[in-house]
């Protein structure tokens, strides 16, 4: 049986040789390539870069949350190491700090700015377009590299977060480098290769912890199974990079856990200080028990448990904003429309091309990569349908290499048996299927260009048609026919043109705040910019009817017993019952409805779409990509904070990160976010910041915080409530502001 490179380029003018080191090499093709592979590869990577590039910073620093950690990793070393929110290094962020060590270097060398932070993220996408031709190429030939490259370019869920703070961004850079790593390894065997695939593995975990973890069943059982080697060389070397993972994880995990407690900041999202049970837990088996024991936790933060079915169906579980658990997930909401356009095609390429390479040799490449990519899309998808705990719709951005890469070389099999009618058919089916498809997921945005749908559904069947009529004749010289060229231009046209208009409407948004949505608002049903508004209060309404949310669940207290809510209160009925949300603290203000009533530190702006900002951020909110970025800051706060500065490790204290971390933005200078991001995790405890004030470390108090869901459980709720007994409350444009300098006469 012939390779999944032989794909009839030998009558292809083909690259010549070069000299190792030239600007022509640069840009002439590998030798034994066709010549336009290599100026179609830098053109591919240099329409990424312009288009993740393109008006880059133009809603500020995106997510507060990652942005303020940035910001006081280019003042203090300390904290870039930790991944401290603030510079004095109170709390961390709830991720270990990989991706803000790149995000920090270059404000230190740049200067600090939307810019300087997002940009390192936009090449990453370049980085990763081109170690993903690599890849493919290798086994599949430079035309399904470059399908793969595109396709993964195209994505609408790889446009946002690679323009975006979060840290996918460098965990899917780290992944698609360790599958080359781990591709060249099965390749010849040797065992370097593994372990720099482990490595990469590793620093993912670094990244975003157990997330990192899912493509590894996939890397073990390619490399097991077609790597050279003997058995017992092949399980010694896998071993091997397993240990390298462990130890390019393990190192800064361990500094953590050695470092005294008492001189380095909380770890945020933990419920007991330790770098060790975040990554077990809120990071790690708790995403897909619903158990994450802190942070946003069930168990130790704001917002409730998966088993409360929030975010899934009546009668289901759910994860967290994710919908309910079930391959269904991936098909339905936002999910589809982010990563999904391409994943059917990729299953059944799947399916085919392992049949197809059924009795091919145990080392052969197209299988390896088959099973490499498609071990990368089960896991993933298997992890992200059936997680109960918190999960988002962005988080399938780890799922768009594997399923474009998947379907490349499912396709560059087939295609290499194209003469046969079986293999022809197949091509045609995942043609049309993907355009109709598309058409399915274009038609839940029947407001957005409802012409798109017929031209692609129109281009898919023509495209197939030509695929069962054209290509299986023989062609002249063994070259290609003009028309089979074009209906195989045609063919890939279809697939990504849905979500490369997608793209191009999330290109041309502005996106801020904690929860980012893709593509056009009318996609995902979720009305006024606040990603599931409409199904995740309804659902709310729902669980309280039916007695769904335990106390301690954390929705905190404060919530309107009739006041607005995103989009107009319209989910709830206007009917919010008295005391319906269980009591666990002030996750959400008491008394005046939602931002752009009152509040909320900062005072807080309506969204361009006209709904109330949620999130809990001073002057922050969903905007129309999002909960919880922050739109402005209160001038005449920021003012005071800045005066009041010297002499003080932190400016002010405020119940949770998304309180505090617009503040820290605007002012430069360190909040304390009491609660870390829910408000929820136990510090300070009040004993502590009884002490911090005594000692003259904290300035001031911001009231009527919350910082998410569930601020206020744990220490910070008693904080709030010692604070307003002992020291008197001033108002500074529409914030509750205590100067903590000054208590009370009776006190």
């Amino acid at each position: 049986m012939t390779s999944a490179t032989d794909l009839d380029w030998s009558s292809v003018p083909a690259a010549r040789a070069l000299p190792r080191f030239s600007m022509a090499r640069l840009v002439r093709s590998h030798t034994g390539d066709p010549k336009w592979a290599r100026p179609s590869l830098l053109a591919l990577l240099l329409l990424t870069a312009v288009t993740y590039l393109w008006g880059l910073g133009s809603a500020g620093y995106a997510n507060d949350f990652y942005a303020a950690a940035v910001q006081a990793g280019t003042q203090s070393w300390k904290a870039l190491f930790f991944g401290s929110l603030d510079s004095s290094n109170f709390i961390t962020v709830d991720k270990p700090p990989a991706s803000l060590w790149v995000m920090g270097l270059s404000g230190r060398l740049f200067g600090f700015n939307a810019w300087s932070m997002l940009a390192p993220q936009a090449l990453m996408a370049v980085a990763s377009v081109g170690f993903l031709y690599a890849t493919v190429r290798r086994v599949a030939g430079p035309a399904a590299a470059l399908f793969a490259g595109a396709a993964f370019a195209v994505m609408p869920v790889s446009a946002l977060m690679f323009r975006y703070n979060n840290p996918d961004a460098l965990l899917v850079l780290l992944l698609v480098a360790g599958a080359w790593f781990a591709t060249r390894a099965i390749e010849d065997g040797r065992m370097r290769w593994l372990l720099l695939a482990g490595v990469c593995v590793g620093i993912g975990v670094l990244t975003k912890m157990g997330q990192a973890l899912v493509v590894v069943p996939a890397f073990a059982v390619a490399y097991l199974v077609a790597a050279p080697n003997r058995l017992r060389t092949r399980i010694v070397h896998l071993l091997a990079g397993g240990a390298a993972l462990i130890a390019s994880a393990g190192w800064w995990i361990a500094i953590v856990e050695l470092w005294p407690a008492s001189s380095r900041p909380y770890i945020g999202g933990s419920t007991n200080n330790s770098v060790l049970q975040l990554a077990l837990g809120y990071n790690g088996i708790g995403r897909l028990t619903g158990n994450e024991g802190g942070g946003l936790g069930g168990g130790g933060g704001g917002m409730p448990p998966a088993g409360a079915r929030i975010g899934g169906g009546p009668g289901g579980a759910g994860g967290l904003f994710g919908g309910s658990t079930g391959w269904s997930r991936l098909f339905t909401g936002g999910m589809s429309t982010d990563a999904s356009w391409l994943l059917p095609a990729a299953l059944l390429a799947l399916v085919a091309g392992l049949w197809v390479t059924r009795k091919a040799p145990r080392t052969d490449a197209a299988r390896a990569a088959l099973l490499l990519w498609g071990g990368w899309v089960l896991v993933t998808g298997a992890v992200f349908s059936f997680a109960s705990g918190i999960i988002h719709e962005y988080y399938t951005v780890a799922l768009v290499p594997g399923v474009a890469a998947l379907l490349a070389v499912g396709c560059a099999v087939l295609w290499r048996e194209r003469r046969h009618i079986i293999a022809r058919l197949v091509l045609a089916m995942l043609a049309v299927g993907t355009g109709a498809w598309s058409f399915v997921l274009l038609h839940r945005a029947p407001a957005w260009n409802p012409w798109l749908r017929y031209v692609v559904l129109v281009a898919a069947v023509l495209a197939g048609v030509g695929l069962i009529a054209v290509i299986g004749r023989p062609a002249r010289g063994r070259r290609w026919t003009s028309v089979g060229l074009g209906t195989l231009a045609l063919a890939g046209l279809s697939a990504v043109a849905a979500p490369a208009a997608f793209t191009v409407n999330t290109v041309g948004a502005a996106h801020s705040g904690a929860i980012p949505t893709a593509g056009p608002a009318e996609a995902s049903g979720f009305g006024g910019g606040m990603p599931g508004g409409g199904q995740i209060l309804a659902q709310l309404r729902e669980a309280l009817q039916q007695g769904q949310l335990p106390n301690g669940a954390g929705m905190g207290s404060g919530l309107p017993t009739g006041g607005d809510l995103p989009g107009g209160g319209s989910a709830f009925g206007g009917e919010m019952p008295t005391g319906g949300f269980p009591a666990g603290g002030g996750g959400l203000p008491a008394g005046g409805g939602l931002p752009g009533g009152s509040g909320l530190p900062g005072g807080a702006s309506s969204s361009s779409g006209g709904s109330p900002r949620f999130g809990g951020a001073p002057g922050a909110g969903a905007g129309p990509r999002g909960i919880g970025g922050a739109s402005s800051v209160n001038r005449e706060l920021v003012a005071l904070l800045k005066q009041g500065s010297a002499g003080y490790r932190w400016v002010a204290a405020a119940t949770g990160s998304m309180s505090a971390a617009p503040l820290e933005l605007a002012s430069r200078e360190p909040v304390m976010a009491m609660g870390g991001f829910s408000g929820g995790d136990p510090a300070p405890t009040l004993a502590q910041f009884q002490r911090y004030v005594a000692d003259g470390e904290v300035h001031y108090f911001i009231g009527g915080g919350g910082g998410g869901f569930g601020g206020g459980r744990n220490g910070s709720g008693s904080v709030a409530t010692w604070v307003e007994q002992h020291y008197t409350s001033t108002t500074v444009g529409g914030t509750t502001v205590y100067d903590l300098t000054k208590p009370k006469a009776s006190s």
